[in-house]
């Protein structure tokens, strides 16, 4: 069974009512590098040419809502999208994780079935571990699908904290299609002795087959996080820390939080999720030494004002961008101001967003100033290239108010010019 996306919603300059995408129009446009897509709104010419929106699974008014929708491009004749999802029934209170792919480049999606031992299991004590906050990657060098998130407790299916025993876990899908068990990335780091994660943080795959890794972690008897990144051996079944970089740290609330990374230009770029009002970015020349990091800013010196919500790179082979929310006037009873989801390029040199590059990838639902929770919340979400002429973004939409209903979203970013990162 498909989940058919024939109800895709194009944009074009703010035109809700164009006709939908159809998949023999989709996939002559994705396989152009000049594509003839939706106009840009940015005010200076950017290398998105345009935004098309469309829903894969309805969630708002009945059947599953499928939350962390999450995916990575697996090479083929014809490619492979494959994407991890679970459902959500409350506040981080997430079922098993599941799996889904494409095989025409977004329009359609597989039926989401359990990945084996990524759902609960029940203790002694009568709380039940779970995994949640998972991301897919593609290991070249091996042909598997690394997915990687961490643990998480429930007590009568209600989240639980304990300031211990949480660390990532990963499963890896071999080329033939099978699950062997979830295991547990190993780190002796004392600085990690209550929690270490990598939760939905974007990794980079070196060309050696090393997986470079981005961990927030703590130790016991202090509550803000430090974050860093870690070297990994991976053989196609078992990731093993060879290395660890320099700590970045913020007293503030729990800290650093949800880094990712990216690889532009010969340099790496990390974002931080941080609980100040702000988020971080800071590079490295080899992806263990980082500088300092430093806030989020426009290009002309305002800072962008962030509550305690996630970023996500999506690199262009000629261009940096960053996916983000933020405040504004219109979102200003938002929780955590977490619609619209908006995107914008970097300026890599001087680590600042370019303001009239901003764009809208998945506008607000709702009146976020005098109806707040009517507002779908757009927080959780992700980045993928799939085809030389467009990147997607997935968002699984929440409404806390209103049973934690919400649709599964995605976006297609069309680009001025064809991504030189993804083979045609």
């Amino acid at each position: 069974m498909c989940a058919r996306v024939e109800e895709a919603i194009p944009i074009k300059a703010g035109n809700m009512g164009a006709p939908a995408t159809t998949r023999r129009r989709f996939l002559r446009s994705a396989a152009v590098a000049s594509l003839a897509a939706p106009e840009s709104t940015g005010a200076r010419q950017s290398a998105i040419e345009g935004i098309e929106r469309t829903v894969i699974w309805r969630g708002r008014q009945a059947g599953t809502v499928w939350f962390h929708p999450r995916a990575c491009r697996v090479p083929g004749k014809p490619p492979v999208v494959f994407m991890t999802l679970q459902p959500i029934s409350g506040s981080d209170v997430f079922g098993p994780v599941h799996w889904s792919q494409s095989r025409d480049l977004g329009v359609s999606w597989s039926t989401p079935a359990p990945i084996p031992g990524m759902g609960r299991k029940l203790h002694p004590d009568g709380v039940e571990e779970g995994v949640c906050d998972v991301v897919p990657e593609y290991h070249p060098a091996t042909g598997t699908i690394l997915a990687m998130g961490h643990n998480v407790y429930y007590k009568d299916n209600v989240l639980t904290r304990p300031n211990e025993r949480r660390w990532p876990v990963y499963i890896v899908r071999s080329p033939a299609g099978r699950w062997p068990e979830v295991r547990k990335l190993e780190w002796d780091n004392p600085a990690a002795s209550a929690m270490y994660t990598s939760g939905c943080s974007q990794r980079v795959t070196l060309a050696n087959g090393d997986v470079l890794i981005p961990v927030s972690y703590g130790p016991l008897g202090r509550t803000d996080r430090a974050v860093s990144t870690v070297l990994c051996a991976f053989n196609g079944e078992r990731l093993t820390v060879r290395r660890s970089g320099n700590e970045q740290r913020l007293e503030v609330g729990r800290g650093l939080l949800e880094p990712s990374l990216a690889l532009f230009g010969g340099r790496y770029y990390m974002t931080i999720r941080a609980e100040d009002n702000r988020g971080y970015v800071t590079t490295s020349q080899n992806g263990l030494q980082w500088a300092e990091k430093i806030p989020w800013f426009w290009d002309n010196g305002e800072p962008l004002v962030l509550s305690s919500t996630q970023q996500r790179w999506l690199p262009h082979s000629d261009a940096l961008f960053l996916v983000y929310t933020r405040k504004a006037a219109e979102n200003i009873n938002v929780i955590r101001w977490r619609s619209p989801l908006y995107v914008a390029q970097v300026d890599t040199r001087k680590l600042r967003l370019i303001r009239d590059t901003e764009q809208i990838v998945f506008p607000m639902s709702g009146d976020g100033v005098t109806d707040p929770d009517s507002v779908a919340q757009l927080g959780n979400f992700h980045t993928t290239a799939v085809a030389p002429g467009f990147s997607i973004v997935t968002a699984g939409e929440t409404m806390h108010k209103k049973g934690f209903r919400g649709d599964t979203l995605l976006a297609r970013i069309y680009w001025r010019r064809a991504n030189r990162n993804v083979a045609g």
